[in-house]
């Protein structure tokens, strides 16, 4: 039995419409950020304002889901102080116990500046297909999506297999506290043949796209201390090397600054024959749009002409970033003085299949050997996630992938890596070696998760929404 389609289309578009849009918008006024960026996130009450408004519609679902059991899970860490909370769902399925498992997660990203006028990240703003404001896209509206994907099965009468939802609260912090979780609920969980992972992106929002990578990510604090204080510049430079360019030498021991190509050859994995074709596949179809979704200055441009090196450089090779800086006055207090130490915060993705220990390891030994001048240079890892490279995908899920994007988009499905990570991701193709993923999400060209003016793509979460119902059934008629 096959979903009616303008049947589904409707509904989704009503519930949307109706119920997530309004709950999202409320979910957005919440500063509710990533342990990481608020330590004090207990205190602040924040994070328990999202898991308090998510759970409370999620529960209300019950009149659309006969048999949905939702609790709040908290954990305690080794030194009894409070783990991020995670929200966990069960809904019975027609027959037997096989499983679908749904994830999400509902903490933010910062702030971040550089919001346009008539912007904000905590207030809702609605401009035609676009719901603006922090977490909309990452992903708070994943918890909405799933139940909903389920109500348009239960209002068919179409069957399905037991579906388990948790949706966690540390995933912007690397998901450090998602392991013991795991590991808690892992009778509960039991043995999913499918994985539906709504918090990763999408290349454009005319089909629907199948993440197949995601690299992990290696990240931590570089400091180069060369005086015990502050001195007078014109007293000192020429004598004294200063911080900065000690730092600078350092970062050209890791990256080519001239191509960003990294020269560690511990951060490298070979790249397969598979995802290379994929990235040539991907090129062809999104042409120019690899790089134009970016918000580039007038004149600039990428690091290649080659649409498929560009996929594989943000997917399957290692990139650094320098997101933070410390040591540095603002440019207001900013006197003649030679500054005693810098520090940056380096973020260094690395490819699929690399165990991110071992990058670590070689990025720290990279940095730290032989300082110059005899500074004292010390990196301090913050942050160590795995990558992610799907297993190959089963002929069901690959017809049933197809089957949606066609009758829902218009357009065949297309797969791609993504070049984020997702650290349950590692976590569940270790421990589920035999399952299938379906990996997608909104963050689309212009989104800009993490950065300001995140949006939310509307029409395409009504679409998503329709086929991961529709997968879902497909998986139970396999």
């Amino acid at each position: 039995m096959a979903m009616n389609v303008q049947t589904a289309t409707a509904s989704s578009d009503r519930i949307w419409e109706k119920e997530i849009l309004p709950a999202l918008e409320r979910y957005i006024r919440i500063p509710n950020k990533s342990p990481s960026f608020d330590p004090d996130w207990v205190k602040s009450g924040h994070m328990e304002a999202a898991v308090q408004l998510i759970a409370d519609w999620c529960r209300a679902q019950a009149q659309h889901l006969p048999g949905l059991e939702l609790e709040v899970i908290r954990l305690k860490d080794e030194k009894g102080n409070p783990r991020t909370p995670v929200i966990y769902m069960e809904v019975p399925g027609t027959k037997g116990d096989d499983t679908v498992l749904l994830y999400g997660h509902l903490d933010k990203q910062p702030e971040m500046t550089g919001w346009r006028e008539g912007l904000t990240p905590w207030t809702p703003v609605r401009e035609g297909d676009k719901l603006y404001g922090r977490g909309g896209a990452d992903d708070g509206y994943s918890a909405f999506a799933s139940l909903a994907a389920i109500r348009l099965l239960k209002e068919q009468g179409l069957p399905h297999a037991r579906c388990v939802v948790l949706i966690e609260a540390c995933e912007e912090s690397g998901s450090y506290d998602l392991p013991a979780y795991i590991e808690a609920l892992a009778p509960r969980i039991g043995k999913p043949s499918l994985v539906v992972c709504l918090d990763s992106g999408c290349a454009n929002y005319d089909q629907l796209w199948m993440t197949t990578s995601l690299r992990g990510i290696v990240g931590g604090n570089l400091r180069v201390d060369i005086l015990t204080e502050g001195v007078h510049s014109g007293d000192a430079t020429g004598i004294v090397p200063s911080s900065f360019r000690i730092l600078r030498q350092l970062l050209s021991r890791v990256e080519d600054e001239a191509t960003g190509n990294i020269k560690v050859e511990g951060l490298h994995v070979e790249i397969p024959e598979a995802r290379r074709q994929q990235a040539r596949e991907a090129a062809k179809v999104l042409e120019k749009e690899v790089f134009t979704k970016f918000p580039w200055v007038p004149g600039s441009r990428p690091v290649s002409n080659d649409g498929a090196e560009l996929v594989l450089n943000r997917t399957w090779r290692p990139a650094l970033a320098v997101t933070g800086v410390d040591g540095m006055p603002p440019l207001s207090n900013a006197g003649n003085v030679l500054r005693p130490f810098t520090t940056f915060k380096l973020s260094m993705r690395i490819p699929p299949r690399l165990d991110p220990k071992a990058g670590m390891k070689a990025l720290k030994e990279a940095l730290e050997k032989d300082p110059p001048y005899g500074a004292k240079v010390t990196f301090e890892g913050e942050k160590a996630s795995v990558g992610w490279d799907a297993p190959p995908l089963s002929p069901w899920l690959s017809k049933a992938v197809e089957s949606a994007s066609s009758t829902y988009f218009g357009r065949s499905a297309m797969a791609m890596g993504e070049g984020g990570t997702i650290p349950f991701m590692g976590m569940l193709g270790e421990r589920f070696p035999e399952a299938q993923f379906l990996i997608t999400g909104l963050l689309g060209p212009g989104s800009n998760a993490h950065g300001p003016n995140e949006f939310l793509h509307i029409p395409t979460g009504k679409k998503l929404t329709c086929c991961v119902a529709s997968v879902i059934a497909d998986h139970f008629q396999r």
